[in-house]
């Protein structure tokens, strides 16, 4: 059958002068097909709409009758021909068949756009160069990125001028506003200038649910950001994720340029975060904001100046240390040293982390907690009053963040089998040593002794990881008689 592009074809060769035998071998017909096609319409516009049957429609009998009312008390269109089908079967056992799915398809969709419910029009925009930029976050746990061999569940910040399409991505680990102000002001100076909007979701990071009309409104953090650089703030509708299509589509496309750099890279282990971080970037300044040059160097024509100074990427709070050696950030728990109770700390906040300060001296460098855990409590803070009062581990309110890591809850489970009650002292002794000779030391002895199967406690860790120096036999040596070196010097002088 001969094609639309291949007459195309066929008449721009006659056109420039070649033979009517050398334009069918160039368009892929034979000379007799170029004789009828080099004039006239083309193959589409003479061939006929197909509109007719070729087989016998199965659904005339029940269409009519009880198809099209239930499509009519269908509103919202939810009814799928799957269900409709099934419904039928059960209504006419014996009458209808799984491979007549489709024709009942063809004929709902046909219904539908004659008969249906109006549907929902979308309406393109047009974006004016410097005057908007959308952000949000997306999961990109799917990425199966580790860091040193660790799964690494993040999430990444996109920030795309509505214009140029231009992105900057900056890797996060949860919807803070801590998050969002390092990922708006880095995207901002990077780009060297500020846009007139930015335009998001109502994240809680920037909004508030107001308690009276039950309506949403930016966060004082948040206008305190908008304010600084200059910025007006839209928002979508809840549930309309369309409306901020802009980001939306760059999450989906910086998620599949990812993929596949990380599939030629060939292996998804990074040594670091900020390794991480750095190739992403590279990957996405590379492979899609390098080909926006010249959209990039008109949006910047029309950027406002940046202010003189970057906000702080953190969130200053002042917090007291509770007599369980703990300060609440934010209603998150965490550990401090024991020498700090009843003293007020103050605390820098930031998206991945948290910085204990007192009296202007860093004290801690925390992980900031995340996901479902309420709590991070490091042994090491807790310890040498929990070794004094090991009975106290028994019904411990964060017992659970006292198991560093896998193997020593597997130490725990095997000592409670082998000593009942007296397991819980027992752990906190073995705690205790692994803080004062080496978690990594400790936990490589549990390992050889789980893996024995043989009975264990703390005495038997602690002469494994730290033995007993053998003692050393004393030893008296007498002072040396001088004569018999005068001896020998008589003897050798005769």
């Amino acid at each position: 059958m001969v094609r639309d592009v291949q007459v195309r074809l066929l008449r721009r060769k006659l056109m420039e002068g070649k033979t009517q035998e050398g334009a069918a071998a160039a368009a892929g017909i034979s000379a007799r097909s170029a004789r009828r096609w080099q004039k006239g319409s083309y193959p589409s516009q003479r061939r006929k709409p197909h509109t007719w049957r070729t087989r016998e429609d199965p659904f005339v009998q029940v269409f009519d009758a009880e198809v099209v009312p239930l499509l009519e008390a269908d509103s919202r269109g939810v009814l799928e021909a799957t269900t409709i089908l099934a419904e039928l079967e059960r209504r006419h056992p014996g009458e209808f068949l799984r491979g007549q799915l489709r024709t009942l398809q063809r004929r709902l969709r046909q219904w539908r756009a004659l008969n249906g419910p109006e549907k929902e029009v979308f309406f393109p925009q047009d974006h004016p160069p410097g005057r908007e930029g959308a952000y949000d976050f997306t999961n990109c746990d799917e990425l199966g990125v580790t860091i040193c061999g660790t799964p690494f569940n993040h999430l990444l910040f996109e920030l795309a001028l509505s214009f140029s399409g231009w992105r900057w991505p900056t890797v996060t680990l949860s919807e803070s506003f801590e998050a969002l102000l390092l990922g708006v002001q880095e995207a901002l100076w990077r780009l060297g200038g500020v846009v007139e909007v930015l335009r998001s979701d109502n994240l809680s990071a920037a909004t508030h649910e107001l308690a009276l009309t039950g309506g949403r409104a930016l966060t004082k953090r948040y206008s305190t950001l908008l304010e600084h650089y200059g910025l007006k703030s839209t928002r979508i509708f809840p549930r309309k994720p369309h409306e901020n299509g802009v980001v939306e589509q760059a999450h989906r496309r910086t998620k599949s340029i990812l993929a596949q750099m990380l599939v030629l890279r060939g292996s998804r282990d990074f040594s670091s975060v900020d390794d991480y971080q750095s190739w992403v970037r590279e990957i996405i300044d590379r492979e899609h904001n390098a080909m926006l040059a010249n959209e990039l160097a008109e949006e910047r024509r029309h950027l406002r100046p940046l202010p003189s100074i970057a906000l702080p990427a953190y969130t200053a709070l002042t917090v007291k240390v509770r007599r369980w050696s703990t300060i609440r950030v934010l209603n998150q728990t965490y550990s401090v040293p024991a020498r700090l109770i009843g003293e007020r700390v103050r605390v820098l906040l930031h998206h991945n982390h948290l910085e204990v300060y007192f009296a202007g001296n860093l004290v801690e460098r925390l992980v900031r907690v995340r996901g479902w855990r309420t709590a991070r409590i490091d042994y090491h803070h807790v310890i040498w009053s929990l070794v004094k009062k090991p009975g106290a581990f028994t019904r411990y309110r964060w017992r659970e963040e006292l198991f560093p890591s896998l193997i020593f809850r597997r130490a725990y489970d095997t000592l409670r089998s082998f000593h009942a009650d007296r397991a819980d002292a027992e752990y906190v002794r073995i705690l205790y040593l692994a803080a004062v000779s080496g978690e990594a030391v400790v936990e490589r002895i549990l390992t050889e002794l789980l893996n024995s199967t043989a009975r264990f406690d703390a005495d038997l860790v602690r002469q494994t990881a730290r033995p007993e120096r053998p003692s050393v036999p004393a030893v008296e040596i007498g002072a040396p008689d001088l004569h018999i070196y005068d001896a020998l010097l008589e003897e050798a002088a005769t």
